[in-house]
């Protein structure tokens, strides 16, 4: 924390397992403290219960130590840039958690009416993992518009990045995951 605060990272690439603090308390710590830093969690544990915990402290990716050094650089720009990143047995996992857990914590479901019609629209494909571009496209408007209304979306539920967005866009029953 001393040096994220000293050298204020675009990233912090954070592992779950370290001596000390562990890497969600960390997460959760880098997010509440320096909004404007991102955290890509980088781990070998391939847990669905880290994935969860992890997007819901704040962390923008979650990534497994054998990634490809190209797709870890890769990474790293996506997270930079703002967007959500998720390896893709990940996304499976995390899809599938969502799918099969009896509760549904629910937000409080008045942000979601701060929305207009067409925010939750484009929150939904957020959540189905479209990006700005690819939203763009299915609703017929302007890259341009697209990124705006994911920022005015962002803005409006309180959310650091796409991330965020994906998780309550699920918990909140706006979108769920398919069966099957």
């Amino acid at each position: 924390m001393r040096q994220a605060h000293e050298h204020r990272p675009d990233v912090v690439v954070m592992d779950i397992r370290m001596p000390g603090t562990d890497g969600l308390a960390a997460t959760r710590q880098v997010c509440a403290e320096l909004p404007d830093v991102k955290v890509l969690v980088l781990t070998t544990f391939n847990v669905d219960e880290y994935v969860f915990e992890a997007l819901r402290a704040g962390a923008s990716g979650f990534l497994l130590k054998d990634t490809d050094p190209v797709e870890l650089l890769h990474a790293l720009k996506v997270v930079a840039e703002g967007d959500a990143l998720l390896a893709p047995s990940v996304t499976r996992k995390l899809i599938e958690e969502f799918a099969n857990r009896p509760e549904h914590r629910r937000p409080d479901p008045k942000a979601l009416r701060e929305l207009t019609a067409r925010e939750r629209e484009v929150l939904a494909l957020v959540a189905a993992g479209m990006s700005n571009e690819e939203i763009a496209e299915h609703l017929v408007i302007s890259p341009a518009t697209s990124r705006t209304h994911v920022s005015r979306v962002l803005t409006k539920l309180g959310a650091r990045d796409r991330a965020q967005l994906v998780v309550l866009a699920y918990e909140s029953g706006l979108v769920s995951p398919r069966r099957g």
